[in-house]
C-alpha cells in the first residue's frame, strides 16, 4: 500500500508527520512525501524549528491513482499554506472523489474545509476549527479520534498530538481494510 503524506514546504507539526509515517512503514507499507514544492519540509515542535524531510513527489507530479490513501499531517502553518495551494486542495478533494481514504489530524482539516469535502460529514480536530467546520457544513465533536464513513470515502480525524497513538492505530486500520 502507497500512502501519501501531503505537506506544505514548512509548518508542519513534526510529530504529527513522524509517527504516522513510522506507522505505515511498521505496517509494512510505503509512505510517499507529496508537497507543494520539491526539496525539504521544514517541520516545526510548535513554534520552533526542528528536522527537516525530504519531498518524494510535488503535487504537480502526483495522481491519486498513485496511492491507496492520503495522510494530511497538522500544524498551523502547513494546513494554511496548503489550503491557498489550488494544486494541493485538488490532490485532497481528489481522493474523496476517488472513494479513498484520508485520515487529517489537528489543523489538517482546515485544507478539508477548502477542498469542500466536509459537508455532511462529522469529524474532530484542534478546537479553534470547529466553526470552520460547521460553517463549511459538517459536523465537529470532541473525540481523540473520529471515523465518518459518511460520504464517499472514511474520513478518520483526531484532535492533536496527545491523541496521535490512537489516531495511528485507527487510521492504518482503515487504510488496511
Amino acid at each position: 500500500m502507497r500512502v501519501a503524506f501531503l505537506t506544505a514546504p514548512e509548518g508542519i507539526e513534526q510529530v504529527e508527520l513522524t509517527e504516522p509515517w513510522q506507522t505505515v512503514v511498521d505496517a509494512g507499507d510505503e509512505p510517499v512525501l507529496v508537497s507543494t514544492r520539491p526539496g525539504r519540509v521544514q517541520a516545526f515542535n510548535h513554534l520552533d524549528k526542528a528536522g527537516t524531510f525530504p519531498v518524494d513527489a510535488t503535487v504537480a507530479d502526483s495522481t491519486v491513482d498513485g496511492f491507496n490513501g492520503l495522510v494530511l499531517p497538522g500544524g498551523v502553518a502547513n494546513p494554511d499554506a496548503l489550503r491557498t495551494d489550488e494544486r494541493a486542495v485538488a490532490f485532497v478533494k481528489g481522493f474523496f472523489d476517488a472513494g479513498k481514504p484520508v485520515a487529517a489530524i489537528c489543523h489538517a482539516p482546515w485544507t478539508l474545509v477548502e477542498a469542500d469535502v466536509v459537508r455532511g460529514r462529522t469529524l474532530t480536530s484542534w478546537p479553534s476549527l470547529r466553526t470552520d467546520i460547521r460553517n463549511a457544513g459538517g459536523t465537529w465533536v470532541d473525540e481523540q479520534v473520529h471515523i465518518c464513513a459518511d460520504g464517499p470515502n472514511t474520513l478518520v480525524t483526531s484532535r492533536r498530538p496527545d491523541d496521535l497513538k490512537a489516531f495511528d492505530s485507527v487510521f492504518i486500520d482503515v487504510f488496511d481494510a
